[in-house]
């Protein structure tokens, strides 16, 4: 029966079974992530904000003194709400400054084609170098609007549709709040569109959402009674609170209230209160959960769906008067509202300006109607400008200098480096070059040595003899010679009364009978050589009759 109850044909399982449960399981427990993307030159606060976005304590390396940069810094934490659920695993990437080498790193780690709807980008720009505000703003703004672009392929495109036409329904749809308390509700239910005004979201194309951030906002008025460049590195603007230093940072705000209208971004004002910061944070998340752009069918009062709320809801009013905590939500602000911080401020010609400089290709020249150029004239470059360069000196050529400097050396009777080994007594037409001419040989050392050396071997009235009659013969030629410490005896002479027949050394040509001191000394050396070899075979002949002789006397006494 058991059998017959089966199926002779069971069915075959389907197909991929295992990844089709995985796939359930993990779309139900998935976490969606959130990045941010934090760019800034170094020592501009980018450490204290990704702390204040993660609520983690700031670390000792941030300090300046001992804070190291990578070259892309990332950390992490989890959004929760208020029931302590994780909605988002947000993700903060920190670049250290605006070099390529650095920059270029990010699309690795983050491709639009996957991130583009959520993420947001915060440009950090610091308050004690304003004067590189704009310049900062056009490099960053111009490689946002390069990375979102991607590889230009169609699924990127669009991405990019969508994603601007989300931020541009929620630019248009933004409602200042009130003092009752708001539902935690869209504002997409609002009925009341109102269209862009003019010089707004002109640009960024791909819809990513941005907030310029003016960090060490604090430090505006600090130093406000210094001449010279002071902390909040003015130098000669700071006139004080009020006055022109006020109507600077009024225009300063205006500028970039100006280009941020353009790109449909915020504008924020920070300081390391934490009030401020906490601030930042829930604007960030209200960017990272904007709700996706209704569909077409959707009529206007309809409330929206839970499923496109968004659960961070942005209840802080703008703030265009305190200085130290500027808030400018993308959406509220407009050209009319600019102008009315600070009459005589024309934000048509400041867009008009922008778009000239971004229009401008790499390595042009600064045009004169330029964003850059007009904002110079308004905040001078304060900055340490770096020490001038020496004067090019350029060498003489070796050649040249040598020319130069040879007829004055051809004057000069030293010239000649021999002439430091000559006798001065000597005259330039003695020949000997080197030590042969010096007046050393002449010292009481040598002399010593040398008699020295002719009295051991005169020893021997033989070798006596025979030295003293061949230097005799040799010497001869040259006539009668002044008497000199270093002499070869006669025979029987003593050596303390000898008289000597060898020339003075280092007297001149004259004295030695027409022979050189050189000749002198070589013939000198020279008998001592052969002297030598003849006591040599004068000793060979001694011993071989000293054999001999006790043979005659043995063959006498047998004789006998």
């Amino acid at each position: 029966m058991m059998e017959e109850s089966r199926s002779s044909t069971p069915e075959a399982p389907p197909q991929d079974l295992w990844s089709s449960i995985l796939d359930s399981v993990s779309s139900t427990r998935s976490i969606p992530s959130k990045q941010v993307l934090i760019l800034g030159q170094p020592s501009s606060g980018k450490s204290l904000l990704a702390s204040a976005l993660l609520q983690k304590p700031v670390s000792d390396d941030s300090k300046e003194e001992s804070r190291t940069d990578f070259a892309l810094g990332y950390d992490w934490s989890d959004v929760k709400d208020g029931d302590e659920d994780t909605l988002a695993r947000l993700s903060v990437y920190t670049v250290p400054s605006d070099a390529k080498a650095y920059s270029a790193l990010l699309p690795h780690f983050l491709p639009s084609r996957n991130v583009l709807p959520h993420t947001a980008v915060m440009i950090v720009l610091d308050w004690t170098r304003p004067w590189t505000f704009v310049e900062e703003l056009e490099t960053w703004l111009k490689w946002v609007e390069q990375w979102a672009k991607g590889d230009g392929s169609r699924e990127v495109e669009i991405v990019r549709e969508e994603n601007r036409e989300r931020l541009q329904v929620h630019l248009q749809h933004y409602t200042e709040p009130s003092t009752d308390t708001l539902p935690a509700t869209s504002n997409l239910t609002s009925s009341t569109v109102l269209p862009l005004g003019p010089g707004t979201f002109t640009h960024n194309s791909a819809g990513v959402p941005i907030v310029v951030v003016c960090t060490k906002a604090d430090l505006i008025d600090e130093g406000s009674n210094l001449i010279g460049p002071g902390t909040s590195g003015m130098g000669g603007m700071v006139k004080g609170k009020g006055g022109e230093w006020e109507e600077r940072t009024d225009s300063i705000m205006q500028v970039l209230r100006t280009i941020c209208l353009k790109y449909g971004a915020a504008l924020f004002y920070t300081t390391p209160q934490p009030s401020t910061l906490q601030v930042i944070r829930q604007y960030i998340l209200h960017l990272l959960f904007i709700p996706p752009a209704p569909s077409p069918g959707v009529s206007a009062g309809v409330e929206a769906p839970a499923s496109i709320r968004n659960p961070f809801v942005f209840h802080h009013k703008p703030n265009t008067l305190d200085r130290d905590r500027i808030v400018v939500p993308a959406g509220w602000d407009s050209w009319g509202k600019i102008t009315v911080l600070r009459e005589g401020f024309e934000a048509k010609s400041w867009g008009e300006a922008w778009d000239t400089d971004i229009e401008a290709n790499e390595g042009e020249s600064e045009e004169a109607s330029g964003a850059k150029r007009m904002y110079r004239s308004l905040v001078p470059d304060q900055g340490e400008k770096p020490p001038p360069l020496p004067l090019f000196n350029a060498p003489m050529a070796e050649q040249a200098f040598l020319a130069k400097h040879y007829d004055e050396n051809a004057k000069k009777p030293d010239r000649d480096p021999r002439g430091a080994f000559r006798n001065p007594a000597e005259s330039a037409t003695a020949g000997i070059v080197g030590p042969m001419g010096s007046s050393s040989f002449s010292l009481p050392n040598v002399e010593r040595a040398l008699s020295e050396m002719e009295a051991s071997m005169g020893g021997s009235s033989s070798l006596g003899a025979s030295v003293n009659g061949d230097t005799t013969r040799k010497l001869s030629r040259g006539g009668t010679r002044p008497t000199s410490g270093l002499s070869v005896g006669a025979p029987g002479a003593s050596t303390a009364g000898r008289t000597s027949t060898s020339p003075t050394l280092g007297t001149s040509t004259n004295a030695t009978g027409g022979q050189t001191q050189h000749e002198v000394l070589q013939n000198f050396f020279q008998s001592l050589l052969s002297s030598k070899d003849r006591a040599g075979q004068s000793a060979a002949a001694s011993r071989t009759a000293a054999t001999q002789s006790p043979k005659a006397n043995g063959n006498a006494d047998d004789t006998s």
